[in-house]
């Protein structure tokens, strides 16, 4: 049953073409993760079905029944609001009853018309299920993570990331019939992403569109993909990486001129099998199960999205020694971040640094990368270590510079002829006219690529990323997820990905917020498992 129609959408930004004649359904249930390239539309797509911005052509028809909530980026919109309140607010036409029935009976001059009037607001409260509405609210606050003492407190004295959650809790709130959420995830701590992914697909009837960088997020709910490119959508049945490795399979098959097509067709369908056969209990996973099982060679496209190469190469292998640090102390603006630490990396292994605190793991990375000086303690990286390192802010590197490109990397090339050093740019989507851009008005993702063909030059066989999929789009988070599975030295990383520490990580060190370590050899999602088992323990 069709939930949402969208129909001859177009839009146009003066004489720009943003969307072009976009038409689909979407039906009742279906949770759709809107996948694009940086600029590709996707914020504007979400802010036409939401209603924020009017299409130059075309209309979006919710049946005026039905409700729709979408996440507020608002952070600081209720600043003087009770946060119980905010997450109640997500439901206009119950808060407005609220409202009106409060103010009624806080008259003192109660006339027969009032209590008329009151009655048939206390119907409506009833039938929107009002009597439950605190209970539920305070349900969803508590799911994200956000305890009871705060439910009554007001917003302006909430940090940002418990802002976040309340605006979330007040979308999800009231059983929505459609959902719109741009990047949930965003800010949300591990527990809060697993509750959010176990909320939404528990949801019976509620249609979700999505936009999340988050792939594990996207893999968990996701029950279909619509991929804008050059304006159009394309809507594909399955989660991301089903999306992203049937793409690669339909373009293997289409350059295997030699092969038959029923030959073709069964290869097909034992990719489907395979990937249906990890398919998880859940309403959703089920729905797109059978879909996935439907779906013949006729019916798969191939999608035009365009993936970055990216490939690090050490010049040599390191030794046995790789990285001694002891009694590691560091204080920023006389507040201590790093408090005597001590750990052995020893080659080859691929850490992720975990921590309550950003400041805490960019602190050490800086450190460890030489570009601050510890107050006390020793850092020894063994003599046969070559290190490279993209720190989180990337601006001393392009801010005010008004190199093009080309002439931007060449100090970093082992090689100055303008050809190789245009092929490691065309490797990161650089090609042409792209190249000569200016490095000072390079947009986030941009500077992200190019601070990867920097590394990729430098043969270092120990790298180091502070967050590196951060402003990046999922075909170049995807591509660098890969290549540093493939790399075969030492990684050192921070990072908020589920997917990419899960894949790249075979050693967790968290350092806790008394300075302590907790180091694992093991992979990210059995380290949440541990730490989930200890509190049980401890409950």
């Amino acid at each position: 049953m069709s939930m949402l129609e969208i129909k001859d959408l177009e839009v146009y930004y003066g004489m720009i073409q943003a969307i072009k004649g976009v038409s689909f359904d979407v039906n009742e249930g279906e949770v759709i993760a809107l996948i694009g390239a940086n600029g590709a539309g996707k914020s504007t797509f979400v802010k036409i079905l939401s209603g924020v911005i009017t299409p130059t052509e075309g209309e979006v028809i919710l049946d005026k029944n039905k409700r729709m909530a979408v996440l507020s980026q608002n952070h600081f919109a209720y600043e003087d609001v009770k946060v119980l309140d905010v997450v109640l607010m997500g439901h206009k036409k119950l808060w407005d009853i609220m409202v009106e029935k409060n103010a009624i009976y806080a008259k003192e001059d109660f006339t027969e018309e009032d209590g008329m009037r009151a009655a048939d607001l206390e119907g409506e409260f009833a039938e929107l299920n009002g009597w439950e509405a605190e209970s539920e609210a305070s349900t969803l606050l508590t799911g994200l993570g956000l305890k009871a003492k705060y439910h009554e407190m007001l917003m302006k004295e909430l940090n940002e990331p418990q802002k976040i959650k309340v605006l979330l809790a007040q979308c999800l709130f009231g059983n929505p019939d459609v959902l719109l959420l741009d990047e949930p995830t965003n800010g949300l701590d591990i527990k809060a992403v697993a509750w959010l992914e176990n909320f939404l697909m528990g949801l019976e009837n509620t249609t979700v569109i999505v936009v999340s960088h988050d792939r594990h997020f996207l893999n968990k709910v996701c029950t279909h993909i619509a991929d804008i490119d050059y304006g159009k959508i394309k809507m594909f049945v399955g989660n991301y990486d089903f999306w992203y490795e049937s793409s690669q399979l339909m373009l293997s098959l289409i350059a295997n001129k030699n092969k038959k097509l029923e030959q073709k067709r069964q290869e097909l369908q034992e990719f489907i099998a395979r990937f249906s056969a990890n398919a998880a209990k859940s309403k959703q996973a089920t729905s797109r199960k059978k879909q996935l099982e439907k779906l013949q060679l006729e019916d798969m496209q191939v999608s035009n999205r365009k993936y970055p190469f990216i490939e690090f190469k050490p010049d040599r292998e390191a030794g046995n020694n790789m990285l001694k640090v002891e009694n590691l102390t560091k204080s920023i603006n006389g507040v201590k971040v790093i408090d005597n630490l001590s750990f052995t990396i020893n080659t080859k292994d691929k850490v992720v640094f975990l921590s309550e605190s950003d400041i805490v793991k960019t602190t050490l990375l800086s450190l460890l990368a030489g570009d601050l000086e510890p107050d006390s303690g020793t850092i020894t990286w063994g003599v046969t270590v070559t290190h490279a390192y993209m720190p989180k802010d990337n601006s001393a590197f392009f801010d005010g510079v008004d190199l093009d490109l080309v002439d931007w990397l060449r100090p970093y090339s082992p090689d100055q002829h303008d050809s190789y050093v245009r092929g490691f740019l065309g490797r990161m989507l650089f090609s042409g006219e792209e190249s000569l851009k200016k490095a000072k008005v390079l947009s986030g993702g941009e500077k992200v690529r190019c601070m990867l063909s920097r590394m990729m030059m430098s043969g270092a066989n120990a790298l180091l990323f502070d967050n590196p999929t951060d402003h990046l789009d999922l075909e170049s988070i995807t591509s660098l997820n890969k290549a540093l599975i493939k790399f075969p030295g030492t990684i050192l990383f921070a990072g908020h990905d589920h997917e990419f520490i899960q894949t790249v990580a075979n050693r967790i060190i968290e350092i806790l917020p008394d300075g302590k370590l907790i180091d694992k050899l093991m992979t990210y999602d059995d380290y949440i498992q541990m730490k989930i088992d200890e509190e049980k323990d401890n409950d």
